[in-house]
Formats: structure tokens, sequence, C-alpha cells
């Protein structure tokens, strides 16, 4: 009996529909891709679907990578070479057989690798390409770095039994060359090289290094949460820290005072920009390395998940040819990928555009982009003066810090330029009281301040494993909304794709506050936060509060309530 196509097992098992088959066998014949891809590609599928119906068809075990413990055995089983050239991974040996995983089960070439290489019996399982490369960085990179840490031992002639306890949480690493530096193969290098290859293979945007008294622990934030991923030993802290403080320029043998550096590395066919900071604590020296993407220079407005109304704001806002626009959060809150997504917008051969940095990000064709020096006296408010003799037309200032510099930039909007800017304040409202706080008149906030962008970025429910459900009162009061009765939320249950943590990227969540006459006037008269709140609350104005874009969000199924809390964290 002939086996069933693909494509209609999808449809029997309610993945797919005639007319989505159809669409994919339509690009197929353009593309001559498998089907399975083209539908993955499009979103139509999810590689989970597409693995469970190939087992299926090919009557093969499925297995869930992300749910199974590979004893760490099997590294020396199948060596390291043959499982990354072949793209599979051994999961576990019975007896003379042994069960290997792979996203392509029919590939008898390299059973035929692996069965001569270990002498067994190989059973095939199916997988995701991306659970079979994460398992493969997992199980080899533990062994790899364990080595690292007992080379180092071995040369300073330590022997003791932290090496095999310290890294039982190092569960990712990828070795490569990819890192230059002198003596590539000493350990302490290989050690410090993985950290940082995993910091961008998962997308993380910082790494912390935390001298504890007997270790010290390696922690990355990614997706805006701070996850625990390995712990140094005591004997091997110093040089690693050492290591990077070479790397980023910095006095090795000053341990007193903080100190800032940076250094740039090639990564998985990405350039990243690591800027450094170290600062002495009890147990030695923290150091924080902030990770930039300098290849990922192509922003726009299509990345920042701004809702309709929000565009068309947006849209209206960085079209103005004088006046100010600030972009106000907290640190690590977006404003920087939206201050650039504007600039990549504004930046036209008919205008000047000069940005003033601390530091500057992204380079940016075309962009006059002016970094802050103190030792040379290049402060905001000094650079800002100079800028302002070069006849520009748009004017972005890293960031308002003083009354001076934010006395500059609206007086210069007066004068017919337009300025953008960000300012450390928690919503939108209250950028109008920092600039009064900092000794700006009323009438000079309310003759240039066109508008106010206030933002946070909170965790998408990963696609794979999401659920709906039926929310709670409770749930429904704290967002504040009116929903419509039969709403279902969405949770992620956790799975391979998210780290089992039920989320997988991040969005933004915008409060964009346009200045209206009427609010205008009351900036003007000095009224306080109250009236300014109620104003923009009027029926009509279009003003979204940070918990009402959470909220929207909530409803639509992309984030939870629990991610909207945690980081819009309004007072009631």
């Amino acid at each position: 009996m002939p086996k069933k196509r693909i494509g209609d097992l999808l449809i029997e098992r309610g993945l797919i529909t005639e007319k989505e088959l159809q669409y994919a066998l339509d690009i197929q014949k353009q593309t001559h891709e498998k089907l399975g891809e083209v539908l993955m590609n499009n979103k139509i599928v999810t590689p989970d679907n597409i693995a469970k119906t190939l087992a299926v068809q090919l009557e093969v075990d499925y297995i869930d990578l992300g749910t199974v413990n590979i004893p760490q055995e099997m590294a020396k089983l199948v060596l390291r070479n043959t499982a990354k050239q072949n793209h599979l991974v051994p999961v576990q040996r019975q007896g003379d057989t042994l069960f290997v995983a792979m996203d392509d089960p029919l590939n008898y070439y390299a059973l035929d690798d692996v069965r001569k290489a270990t002498n067994l019996k190989i059973v095939p399982l199916i997988a995701t390409n991306e659970a079979v490369e994460r398992a493969i960085n997992t199980l080899y990179g533990n062994e790899n770095a364990k080595q690292a840490i007992a080379d180092y031992k071995k040369e300073l002639g330590i022997q003791d039994k932290e090496t095999e306890t310290s890294l039982s949480n190092f569960d990712f690493v990828i070795t490569s060359n990819a890192i230059s530096g002198d003596g590539e193969g000493a350990p302490v290098i290989r050690l410090v090289n993985s950290i940082i290859e995993r910091a961008v293979a998962e997308r993380a945007s910082d790494i912390h290094l935390e001298p504890r008294e007997q270790h010290m622990d390696v922690r990355m934030r990614i997706d805006g949460i701070l996850r625990d991923i390995l712990k140094v030993p005591k004997d091997v802290t110093v040089s690693v820290i050492a290591r990077i403080k070479t790397m980023s320029g910095m006095d090795v043998a000053e341990k007193r005072i903080p100190q800032d550096g940076r250094f740039a590395v090639s990564v998985l066919g990405k350039s990243i920009d690591m800027r450094v900071s170290t600062l002495p604590i009890a147990w030695g020296e923290k150091i924080v390395c902030r990770l930039l993407d300098k290849s990922n220079t192509e922003i726009d407005r299509e990345m920042l998940g701004l809702s309709p109304e929000d565009t068309e704001k947006y849209e209206k806002l960085i079209h103005y040819r004088n006046g100010v626009l600030l972009l106000v959060g907290p640190t690590g809150s977006g404003k920087t990928t939206t201050m650039y997504a504007m600039l990549n917008e504004l930046n036209t051969r008919d205008v000047n555009l000069v940005t003033l940095e601390d530091p500057i990000e992204y380079n940016l064709e075309g962009l006059n982009q002016v970094q802050v020096n103190a030792k040379t006296n290049m402060s905001f408010a000094n650079g800002l003066r100079a800028i302002l003799r070069q006849d520009p037309d748009i004017v972005s200032v890293g960031e308002i810090r003083d009354g001076e510099t934010a006395e500059i930039a609206l007086r210069a909007a007066l004068t017919g330029r337009f300025v953008m800017s960000t300012i450390h304040t928690n919503d939108a409202i209250g950028a109008i009281d920092r600039l009064e706080d900092i000794g700006i008149e009323p009438y000079l906030i309310s003759a240039t301040l066109r508008g106010v962008i206030s933002q946070r970025l909170v965790r998408r429910v990963c696609p794979y494993c999401a659920e709906e459900y039926d929310p709670q009162q409770e749930e429904i009061e704290k967002l504040g909304v009116k929903i419509e009765p039969g709403t279902k939320f969405k949770f992620g249950r956790g799975c391979q794709h998210c780290f089992n943590t039920g989320y997988s990227g991040r969005i933004g969540v915008f409060e964009i506050m346009m200045i209206t006459p009427e609010v205008r006037e009351l900036i003007y008269s000095k009224a306080g936060r109250g009236e300014i709140e109620k104003a923009l609350k009027k029926e009509g104005t279009g003003f979204v509060s940070l918990r009402e874009a959470g909220a929207r969000l909530v409803i639509d199924g992309v984030t939870t309530t629990y991610e909207v809390m945690r980081v819009v964290n309004e007072n009631d």
C-alpha cells in the first residue's frame, strides 16, 4: 500500500486546508523546495507539525529533544564532527542499539557513518532541525567547556572536583574560531569565546559575570530576563576577568575603580560590538558586557510592532519640520531601536541630519554621527552647540541628561530645527515634569514639544507552544479594559523552541502623547499632571496608556497579562 503524501496527511490532521496546500504547491513549482520547507517558510505550519507528520508518513518515532536529558557519555560514543556533519545527535544506547535523533531519517549515508563509527545498530528518530542543532550544541558544548576548564587547571597543577560539577548549567556552547586573539587555543580563551558565542546564539543583550566567594556566576539577559548560565570555578575566575579586560583595552592591574572598554568580534556570521564595564564588588570585579549587533542596521517601523493607530501618530510626529520629539522609558525599553528606525526613515539626501550619541550604537550610511567624548570636553551640551553651527535640519540627541542640554535643544527647535532625543521618565506625561524639574520654563516646553513616545518591551507568547484559555475575572480587572464575552487569552506552556519559558522574542508597547492645543495651553499655564492626563483621555484624542496598549496585545494573543503587569508596573 503506497504511503500517503505529506500534504494529504497534513490535511487529514487538520493542520492545513486544501487552499493552503495548493498555495504551497504553486510556490514549490517555482522554488523547487521541499513541500514542508515551503509550508514552514510561509508560516502555514510549525516545524513540530512537519516533524510529527513525517513521523507518521515514514513510520519512525518522533522525539521532543527539549524534554530529553541526553547522557554526557553519548558525546564519546559519537564524535562531534560526525554529529555535526550528518546533523544528528545520539540520544540513548540500549545494548547493541543506538537511537539517534535527526531531521531527515531517510539520510542513509548519515546512518551508515554512525553505524561504522560505533559498530552498533542505529535506529533513527525524527526531530525538528532546530531541536537537533540545539541538542548537538548542548551535548558537545558541555564537553568542550569542561575540557577548557580542566586544561586550565592542569596547566596550573590544580586537582579538585570542581571541574566536573561547575558546568552543570552550561547547557549550550558553540565552539569555533570566530573570535580572534593571541593564543587561540588557550583554555581560558576558549572558555571566554564560548560564553560570548552562546550569548550571540541566544540573542542575549547582556552578559553578567559576577564573582562570588566560591565561584563566579555567569548570567545572560535574554528577552529582557536574566537567566543563569553557568558557574565558573573560583580558580578560573581571575583569568576569565583578566581576559575580558584585556580584550576591552582596560588596565588589568587596576581592580579598585570602575572601568569602561569595548571590543569588536565576528561571531556566527555577525559583527558584534561589545561594550564592557567593570565594578569592584566584595569578591572581585563584576563585569557586564552589552552586545550590539552591528550587522543589523536595517531597522524600520515594521520591526517596532506599532498598531495601526500608533502608526498614524508615528507618521505625523516624524514629519514635523520643527519642534521636539521625546522618547521615554527605562534602560532596555527599546528607545534606541525606535530612534534608529526614525533616523533610517528621515535619512534622505535633501536634509542635513546630525546625531549626537554616547555611544554610537549603529553606523548608518549617510548620517553625520558625533560621539560624545568627556576627555575632549565634547559633552552633550557642547556637542549640540557645535552641531547647531553646522546648518542642521534634523538633530538627534542621544539623551537629555541636564538642564543645559535640554534648553539648547528646545531653543534649537524654536529656530526651525526638528530635534529628537530620549529622556528617562516612567511615562509620556512624566517627560513634562522631568523637563520642568531640570529647569526648563513651561513656556518653552509648550512652544516646542510636539509629542512624546513612551515605550516598553514585553515578551511574546511562543508560537510553537501557545495555548488558549478562558481568562479569570481577576485577570481582566488587572488589565482594566472591557473584553467581549468568550474572548480567549493565550499562554505558552513551554517547549524546546522557547527554552521552556513560554515566551519567544519581544514586541514594543507604546504610549504616544500628541501635544494638542488644549495640552499645550495646560503646559503653559503650569497645570498639574492630573489635568493634563484628564485632557488626554477625553474621547476623540486617541490617547492610549501603556496599560491599555498592553491589554490590547493580551486580547490579541500576543503576550500575557503577567508580562504586561510586570513591564508596565503602573500604580493603581
